[in-house]
């Protein structure tokens, strides 16, 4: 199978959040922005996989800065890691103030995907090629969290 670079299937996704999307607090909801997270690296998984993929697991996801009606929501989702049938793309959401032009790195995500054939049984997905410092740094910060991951898996009763 031949190998895909990060940027091939790299996806940047945007969205103008309005007044459904705000809590009672008056910000955007939580749940409304790890959809889009969801979203962005689904889309992800499938353009490397060129199969269908589904949310395996969410590392975590970190809140920095609150989000507010009128903020452009722009999701940055990538390839950080590639197993035999798995994907942990790691995505960055950042909010533009459009009125004064203000970005924000508002939050953070690692999302594990597989690849499933029609049958809904996993696939192999292509190897993962990394051309730079970038891919290569967020590479080896990927196999740590694998690591750290598997060993809880083992852990368990």
């Amino acid at each position: 199978m031949e190998g895909k670079t990060v940027r091939e299937s790299a996806t940047i996704m945007a969205q103008l959040m309005g007044p459904t999307d705000l809590n009672v607090a008056g910000n955007v909801h939580g749940g409304t922005i790890m959809k889009l997270i969801d979203i962005a690296a689904g889309a992800v998984a499938v353009k490397h996989a060129r199969a269908n993929a589904v949310t395996a697991s969410i590392d975590r996801i970190d809140f920095h800065h609150p989000l507010y009606s009128g903020d452009l929501i722009t999701c940055k989702a990538s390839l950080n890691l590639v197993g035999k049938t798995s994907m942990e793309i790691g995505v960055r959401v950042e909010a533009e103030d459009l009125l004064m032009g203000n970005v924000r790195h508002t939050a953070s995500a690692y999302l594990t995907y597989v690849a499933l054939d029609r049958a809904g049984k996993p696939i192999s997905v292509p190897p993962l090629i990394l051309e730079t410092d970038e891919d290569r740094r967020r590479n080896q910060e990927a196999q740590l969290r694998r690591e750290a991951r598997l060993r809880e898996k083992k852990a368990k009763p």
